[in-house]
């Protein structure tokens, strides 16, 4: 049976990560409701029969409907993260009861193990039974305990042929099957395994396809052949034939089209004897009809990149006796199908907003297929993985980071080291701040830590910001407890008792604990605990009872050793400092990088106290990512919309890459000092030092704006690099000594190895012979420049003429496109805009020579893939080719070559004319 039950998800809707999902018809009015004031995913499935004794007494029906309801609840919450499932005992007892064995089964088949404590805790307090559910994890299968499906499925509605049987595949069979298809489609597994097995069976196959070329057949006549894996025998029966039909096709099609295809003869007996039906009990048009709608609607997906649907082809053949037409023998050829077909879709539920829904057949396919990317050789020897999704949960992305940065064990042993010592405060310098600017503070907090003795205690200003939510009113700090022998405990401070303190704090909880198991990763039981305190005498700990969750989780919950709060500490890194990697577009998948401690020590910083910031960062330190990191915080601590968030650039390509990620409100400077801004309350300023006074004040006109809203200013941040200063004319920006306050990011993350040599030997030059625009103060950050090794790349210097120029860039992104490159790994920089518009039309003509169309669908050259050195700036990409660089400024050379240069991750390649 197919249910499908509804939930009011509150207080908090969990990202579904862009599935989409369908509802299943209705077979009876159930609703299942969330509890609402938990930090956790809780369903109330309403009453349950339990008790074996009790189960055995229901009917039938009822007993499966029953079943159904927990199944797909449980379902639900593996594939959603984990979570509660609370019931009421039906047969109206408060003795304690055992769950029922047929219950207990429909678990063991879920999980496909008889391990339920691997997944389930139970308890049942008077009338209440609650199963506490860990989220699925790739549960091991015995006899490999490499393959594991990404997701929990009750049945995978995927069919094959075994000898003259068809079969439905369980979940690891199917996650075997469209593993090896998928490998197949994309060529990387030797094809022919389906004509090997036709080879065996091809006489069969060639009397079949006789037998489906005739008009007639006598009654009674025994086919030259028997049933095996291609051919199968049905028999019409006398009642239904119609709904007899419909109900065998879509297992018959899909066995046969996932099994190299065959015949599905109807009005054959299992000894190969023709019996045909009776004329008068079948209508040959509705039967036609009915089969055509059945087959059409089989759901199928695709690796490859054709959409067609299930191949077939249909035969109706007379059935004499003696000379009389007695009826007729039906018969489908089904063709085999090039990637999966399915009966339906697969009985595979996730939570998602309001409801509980079945995951089409798609979005199934493509959960239990990935989204573990293959990176290319070129960047698996750039990138490591941070988090592998082979044994993670279901809604997990990967993560992964550059060769040579701190791994996320490195971060959480820098962030949040565990000891063998007292209970720890951390940030230390944030909790100094908040003690000594709340009286009473650090009596409270003492009093509540006293049952801790070892652990960590994570102060933040608000982890709902943290956690990209928006930040409340009048909580003076949220604190999140990690210790042994208890569950992670979220705590929120208010100044005084209001009205929607505990709900902000569960919606905290909540998320914190989606998080960390979806996001970070995070494999065992887990809960997070809600608590609120208060600072002020009148609010008692009687009026804050309903702050603790009601729930009383098992032990298991608790964190038993140094070994799980590590581990729950890494994926909290994760959840903190990932961020979507530029790598997501390239792999067609979202994938998450990690900022740097430096970069997340800048990104913590206090909004509210550091409004203006002048964020001078060398090149490949990250600046621009973390311009859009702080853009997402200044929307979540003001409760303020994107329109009312302005960044501002130099140049088109930043700001309409910038604009795609719908953060905020994207200009440049031009547009920026001739329109009216006044929606505007918060700027982000990137790429600084290449802005112009050609067109007006745009410092001061930025300063008006956020200053403009009385004892409430709004956030200006600039970014800058004086390295990569591209003209010498007045910046606007303030003198050196006045751009204060201000931070640095010294870190270079992005370059190849061989490219950031280059780059020490250009701003060595840069400091030995600067620019007079750039302050000699700034030549000083160079020296604490720290420079991230362990990325393989390269740097090619050549002098060529213009012709030869043309042809080498065209033979070189040949080669590397032939090598597993995108054309949007590549980028032709020219000095100045008009050299690019002058030369353009004769670079990409002879790249369209090569007919890089030929080789995939994302290797034509389009305008697309040159522009100007300035007009990239702050941009990259893995391969940079610097056509000719020169300037009429020598002064600055250096620094346009420097941006040039920065501008590669992995090949640099520099063309100089020699003529």
């Amino acid at each position: 049976m197919h249910f499908v039950c509804t939930c009011n998800l509150l207080p908090y809707q969990p990202s579904f990560n862009g599935f989409s999902c369908r509802m299943n018809t209705k077979e009876y009015n159930s609703s299942l409701a969330l509890e609402l004031s938990y930090p956790d995913l809780v369903i109330n499935i309403g009453e349950v029969t339990l008790g074996e004794g009790n189960r055995k007494m229901l009917q039938k029906a009822q007993r499966d409907q029953e079943k159904a309801r927990v199944t797909q609840a449980v379902c639900a919450l593996l594939n959603s993260g984990g979570g509660v499932i609370r019931m009421e005992k039906a047969n109206k007892e408060e003795r304690r009861v055992e769950l029922g064995l047929d219950l207990e089964q429909s678990l063991r088949d879920l999980i496909d193990s008889s391990n339920l404590q691997a997944f389930f805790e139970f308890d049942q307090p008077g009338r209440s039974f609650y199963i506490f559910v860990k989220s699925w994890s790739g549960h091991p299968f015995a006899e490999d305990s490499s393959v594991r499906p990404r997701i929990c499925s009750l049945s995978s509605s995927l069919y094959c042929r075994s000898e003259t049987s068809v079969l439905p595949m369980d979940s690891k069979d199917a996650f075997d099957f469209l593993k090896k298809r998928k490998a197949k489609i994309l060529g990387k597994e030797p094809s022919g395994e389906s004509v090997n097995v036709l080879n065996q069976n091809l006489n069969n196959l060639r009397l079949a396809d006789l037998v489906f070329q005739k008009d007639h057949i006598e009654h009674g006549e025994i086919l030259p052949f028997p049933e095996c894996q291609f051919i199968e025998f049905k028999q019409f029966g006398t009642k239904h034939i119609q709904e007899y039909v419909k109900s065998i096709i879509p297992q018959y099609v899909s066995g046969f089209a996932n099994s190299g295809g065959g015949y599905l003869f109807i009005g054959v007996d299992d000894k190969s004897r023709v019996l045909g039906c009776a004329k008068e009990n079948v209508d040959l048009r509705s039967l036609e009809s009915v089969i055509a709608k059945a087959i059409s609607t089989l759901p199928v997906v695709h690796f490859c990149c054709s959409e067609p649907g299930v191949e077939y082809r249909t035969k109706i053949i007379n059935v004499f006796k003696g000379r009389e037409l007695y009826g007729y023998l039906y018969v489908i050829k089904v063709q085999p199908f090039c990637c999966s077909v399915f009966s339906g879709n697969p009985k595979s539920w996730m939570v998602n907003g309001k409801d509980i829904c079945s995951l089409t057949a798609k979005k199934w396919v493509g959960m239990m297929t990935g989204p573990e990317p293959e990176l290319l050789s070129d960047l698996a020897e750039a990138f490591e993985s941070q988090l592998s999704l082979s044994h993670r949960p279901p809604l997990c992305r990967p993560v992964y980071s550059k060769k040579g940065l701190e791994h996320k064990v490195d971060l959480q042993r820098h962030l949040f080291p565990v000891t063998s010592d007292p209970l720890r405060y951390t940030p230390e310098s944030l909790w100094t701040e908040l003690s000594s600017e709340h009286e009473g503070l650090e009596e409270l907090i003492n009093k509540h830590m006293r049952p801790f003795s070892q652990g960590i205690l994570i102060f933040s200003r608000s982890w709902a910001v943290d956690l990209n939510l928006h930040k409340k009113e009048g909580v003076i700090c949220d604190a999140l407890l990690i210790a042994q022998n208890s569950p992670p405990i979220l705590y929120t401070i208010l100044g005084e008792q209001e009205a929607g303190g505990q709900g902000y704090c569960t919606r905290t909880a909540f998320a914190l604990k989606q998080k960390l198991v979806n996001t970070g990763g995070y494999t065992g039981k887990v809960c997070v605990m809600a608590k609120v305190l208060c600072l002020s005498p009148q609010c008692t700990t009687e009026c804050l009872e309903g702050a603790v969750s009601l729930i009383d989780y098992p032990g298991s919950y608790s964190l038993g050793d140094t070994q799980q709060v590590e581990a729950l500490l890494q994926a909290l890194v994760i959840v903190l400092l990932g961020f979507r990697s530029f790598l997501s577009d390239q792999l067609g998948c979202e994938v998450l990088n990690l900022l740097t401690a430096q970069q997340y020590e800048l990104f913590s910083t206090n909004l509210r106290k550091n409004r203006e910031l002048f964020v001078h960062g060398l090149p490949g330190s990250g600046k621009t990512i973390m311009a859009m990191k702080i853009m997402e915080k200044i929307r979540n601590v003001f409760h303020c919309e994107t329109r009312r968030i302005l960044y501002i650039c130099e140049n088109q390509p930043l700001r309409n890459f910038v604009r795609k990620k719908k953060i905020c409100e994207a200009v440049t400077r031009k547009t920026f000092m001739r329109d009216n801004f006044k929606d505007i309350d918060h700027i982000i300023i990137d790429e600084a030092q290449n802005f112009r006074m050609e067109d007006g004040d745009w410092y001061w006109k930025a300063k008006t704006i956020t200053q403009r809203a009385k004892g409430c200013p709004g956030i200006l941040w600039i970014f800058l690099d004086y390295f990569q200063t591209s003209h010498m004319c007045p910046s606007g920006l303030p003198s050196y000594s006045c751009q204060y306050p201000r931070e640095q990011l010294t870190r270079v993350v992005r370059n190849a190895d061989d490219i950031a040599k280059y780059l020490r030997e250009i701003m060595q030059a840069i400091r030995e012979n600067p620019p007079p625009n750039l302050p000699s103060e700034y030549l000083a950050m160079s020296h604490e420049a720290e420079w991230v090794p362990g990325v393989a790349g390269n740097i090619t210097i050549k002098d060529l003429d213009l012709e030869e120029m043309i042809i080498y860039v065209a033979d070189e992104c040949h080669f590397l496109l032939r090598n597993g490159y995108s054309s949007k790994d590549i980028v032709v920089l020219f000095s100045t805009a008009s050299e690019m518009n002058k030369y353009k039309d004769k670079f990409l003509k002879e790249m369209r020579k090569r007919k890089f169309s030929q080789i995939d669908d994302e290797s034509t050259f389009t305008d697309a893939n040159l522009d100007s050195v300035r007009r990239f700036s702050g941009l990259e990409r893995n391969i940079v080719f610097g056509i000719n660089p020169s300037t009429a400024e020598a002064a600055i050379f250096d620094n346009l070559l420097l941006c040039l240069a920065s501008r590669a991750n992995k090949h640099l390649y520099i063309l100089r004319l020699s003529n």
